[in-house]
């Protein structure tokens, strides 16, 4: 296959542009270039800003494709300009969506492609809604030849899958575990959560690439493992080697009493439970199975963040927040036994 990935060096993107290029495929990755170090060899990088049209359409001038798929695509804007670029020029144009469109608070906790479209807490998966809404359209009114995909919460070696972090990233929170600080899991810590490597992610993926009966679909591509947050929590201490000391906080209070937009990565996604249904994938692409356990792919995780200082980056703020929550919590404990 001839694939143009827009972006394409991100954690999803990045496995599925090794899967294709160590299958044969000729790949081109349009981005900026600020990560074209990291780009697999045999990838050819199309240097240039996608918000620009007319420089997309010069690089890519007289060129045709078998996949398109848009991995930066995040408001309907962003989907109009790409089916003007592209329309007649690839054969299947695949929009990332998200899990998290998915209808908050669930009425039903099992999660298919049937289940409604509806995030009032979180502006970003509204966004994707109506992405997927305008793409739809198209299929329906001009048979173009999309496929969505659904990802839910997936990694890679460069980070670890948290419930609650800054603005940094998660490595904060692997640092507070190691430390023996304590660490904020929201809720009581049980509610269902499914965590995906990337690299199982790469598989259902490409299974779709080229795959007539994808045309027209909505699919979603996850784990079949699903985990408790006190597990993936716990899970990440056991590969560190170090005991958790877990402080539950109520997602509401963690909401109300922060800066960091929680209403909607948390009361909107996270703090929900949910259990992910692959039978779909699984007609679409036979054979598929997630194969990396997440305790498994946590160690890989943590060993190669360990190993490389540019992915452990510090988070002052997000741990003073943590701090301050911690302290504000035992206060409310004095305050209460002191009235007894």
């Amino acid at each position: 296959m001839r694939v143009l990935f827009i972006g394409g060096t991100g954690t999803i993107s990045m496995a599925i542009t090794k899967r294709l290029l160590a299958e044969g495929h000729k790949v081109y990755l349009l981005n900026r270039g600020t990560r074209n170090k990291e780009l697999p060899t045999g990838a050819m990088g199309l240097t240039g800003d996608i918000e620009d049209e007319e420089q997309v359409c010069r690089l890519t001038e007289g060129m045709k494709f078998d996949v398109v798929a848009d991995f930066i695509a995040f408001a309907p804007e962003h989907v109009e300009r790409d089916y003007r670029m592209f329309k007649g020029r690839t054969g299947q144009y695949i929009f990332i969506s998200s899990a998290s469109a998915y209808q908050k608070p669930p009425s039903d906790y099992r999660m298919t492609e049937g289940t409604p479209l509806s995030n009032p807490k979180w502006q970003y998966s509204r966004d994707k809604i109506a992405c997927e809404e305008f793409l739809m359209k198209k299929y329906r009114e001009e048979a173009f030849p999309v496929t969505i995909v659904r990802p839910s919460h997936t990694y890679d070696e460069r980070n670890v899958p948290i419930g609650l972090h800054g603005d940094n990233g998660s490595y904060q929170v692997v640092r507070r575990i190691k430390e023996g600080k304590p660490v904020l899991i929201p809720g009581d810590g049980t509610s269902l959560w499914t965590v995906t490597h990337n690299s199982d992610f790469a598989k259902g993926f490409v299974g779709l690439m080229g795959n007539i009966h994808a045309i027209g679909e909505a699919v979603q591509i996850t784990s079949d493992e699903t985990l408790t947050w006190n597990q993936i929590y716990r899970a990440v201490a056991d590969a560190l080697g170090v005991q958790l000391h877990p402080v539950r906080v109520s997602s509401d209070f963690l909401d109300s009493c922060s800066d960091y937009d929680y209403n909607g990565s948390m009361m909107g996604d996270k703090s929900n439970s949910v259990v992910f249904l692959n039978d779909k994938l699984k007609r679409l692409v036979p054979g598929f199975s997630a194969e990396k356990r997440f305790d498994q792919g946590v160690r890989e995780s943590l060993a190669y963040i360990e190993s490389h200082p540019e992915c452990q980056i510090l988070d002052p703020v997000f741990d003073a927040f943590c701090d301050r929550v911690v302290e504000a919590l035992e206060q409310a404990k004095e305050y209460v036994r002191a009235g007894r």
